[in-house]
């Protein structure tokens, strides 16, 4: 497989071409776009692949659009970017037209590079262990909500409650602010950013700008949304100025990841201003929000559908708290770090239900993929979890099996780390992969320390559903729970 220059060498074979791919049969001007159900588009494109194979073409309006089904060619992609490879401007534009800030996630050439110096600074493992105490502190308020929950007989929403909780913990994280969703219930900044991100998706997949030409009672909605994010994230960033400039010494140890990347910001060869400060505090508020939150509610889901899996990391976290005398105080990241096998259903439940099941991506100049021409400007589709669920690679791939990510002789971890990729490849892998998994590992704990699962529960009473919004969300778990004897 190859990604190179499409005039790198007269000697190669004749490229295949885009009119010549397989694919689903366009309707005139829409092209695939009304074939597709945007709550669902993830699973219809995965449908396509099954049907046509790892590279088919499709037409989203008048764009065309090369789709890739193969962990391999998209290892290669993401291994070219930024250079190569972008995501689609119009995510960009519509952020900004929004009036919010672009971020790390977002950012695209040498303004990329600059920013990351600046956020995996201010996301260095000692940075990390510093922000460990908030994070046990919200940690604990969750545990109060869902004592709170068993002793009024009171049916948890399972992804609100978890939002609640990384909206609090990347406040104190990031911000060292105090936000307290868990405990008072006042929702409103995560009331505000909850209308963010669907709006972003469906205008960014929107084939006609309609909120350009009318606004709506939503749209104006979001305006006023937008302006009180805005107006936090800029509260947030004048409060840490101040705390800088008050006290020298929190500019050697920052106490919050804005503090430190306020500190990376100010020098001299930073690349970085405010705005970009303020474009990732966003980047974070969303992404971070919501990915960690899904993550969690697809876990337990997941944990309590497969009664020995959630047994054994019980007994994992018992044996873990009998060393620290059963004192969730006395947790660690280091300590955490010794929960494998949590670690292993957390690896699982990302390779059957990834946050992100596809990437979108832009070529910056004319290439080939895969022996395909591919003139700049195209899009290229990664369905990523097309691979994770094959036999091939995963045997009996739609199961539960966190075994499959502990080392033994029998798995091979490096090919399947190859194959699933819940947090990227290449320059551009998540930043916060660590400091997610340190927010799983630590609910976990706390959930499978004082709680029985009673039941976890879809609407209907079946499987759960997925839904498609930026992230792929689980509609409608519940949850109850019963007090450990």
């Amino acid at each position: 497989m190859t990604i190179k220059s499409a005039t790198s060498s007269s000697a190669t074979p004749p490229l295949r071409q885009f009119k010549d791919l397989p694919g689903p049969r366009p309707w005139p001007l829409v092209g695939n776009a009304l074939q597709i159900k945007l709550s669902r588009m993830h699973q219809d494109i995965e449908d396509w692949a099954q049907q046509y194979g790892p590279i088919f073409k499709m037409h989203l309006g008048p764009t065309k659009v090369l789709v890739i089904a193969d962990h391999q060619i998209e290892t290669a992609l993401l291994k070219d970017r930024p250079d190569s490879f972008r995501r689609p401007k119009q995510l960009v534009d519509i952020l900004e037209e929004m009036g919010l800030q672009s971020g790390l996630l977002t950012a695209e050439g040498q303004t990329w590079k600059d920013q990351r110096r600046m956020v995996m600074a201010s996301l260095s493992a000692n940075n990390v262990r510093s922000y460990f105490p908030s994070l046990l502190k919200v940690t604990k308020r969750l545990q109060g909500r869902w004592l709170n929950a068993v002793d009024t007989d009171t049916t948890i929403d399972l992804q609100a409650d978890f939002m609640r909780f990384t909206v609090d913990a990347i406040a104190g994280l990031s911000f060292g602010s105090d936000i307290n969703t868990l405990e008072t219930d006042d929702d409103e900044i995560q009331r505000h950013l909850d209308k963010i991100l669907p709006t972003l998706f469906k205008r960014v997949n929107a084939l006609v700008p309609y909120w350009r030409i009318i606004k709506s009672p939503a749209d104006r909605q979001l305006d006023r949304s937008v302006a009180l994010v805005n107006e936090s994230i800029n509260g947030f960033i004048e409060k840490a100025r101040a705390r800088l400039d008050s006290d020298s010494a929190r500019r050697e140890q920052p106490q919050n990841l804005l503090e430190s990347m306020l500190v990376a910001a100010d020098k001299s060869d930073s690349g970085v201003n405010n705005n970009d400060v303020a474009g990732n505090v966003i980047t974070m508020l969303l992404a971070g929000e919501e990915t960690t939150a899904t993550t969690l509610s697809w876990l337990i889901y997941l944990l309590k559908r497969n009664p020995e899996a959630l047994k054994f990391a019980q007994q994992e976290v018992q044996s873990i708290l009998a060393e620290l005398d059963d004192d969730l105080d006395s947790l660690t990241p280091e300590k955490l770090n010794e929960l494998k096998f949590i670690e292993a259903c957390t690896l699982e439940t990302l390779r059957l239900k990834p946050t992100g099941p596809f990437d979108v991506l832009v070529a910056l100049e004319d290439t080939e993929v895969a022996g395909i021409a591919v003139p700049k400007g195209m899009w290229i589709w990664v369905v990523c979890r097309h691979d994770t669920l094959a036999e091939h690679y995963f045997p009996d791939p739609k199961a539960f099996k966190p075994q499959r990510w502990l080392k033994t002789e029998d798995n091979d971890l490096a090919q399947s780390r190859r194959v699933s990729m819940p947090f990227g490849s290449g320059p551009r892998i998540c930043p916060g992969r660590y400091l997610a998994m340190l927010e799983i590992k630590l609910a976990m704990v706390m959930l499978l320390k004082n709680f029985d699962i009673e039941s976890v529960d879809t609407p209907d009473g079946g499987e759960a559903k997925e839904i498609m919004s930026i992230t792929m969300n689980p509609v409608g778990l519940t949850m109850k729970l019963q007090k450990r004897l």
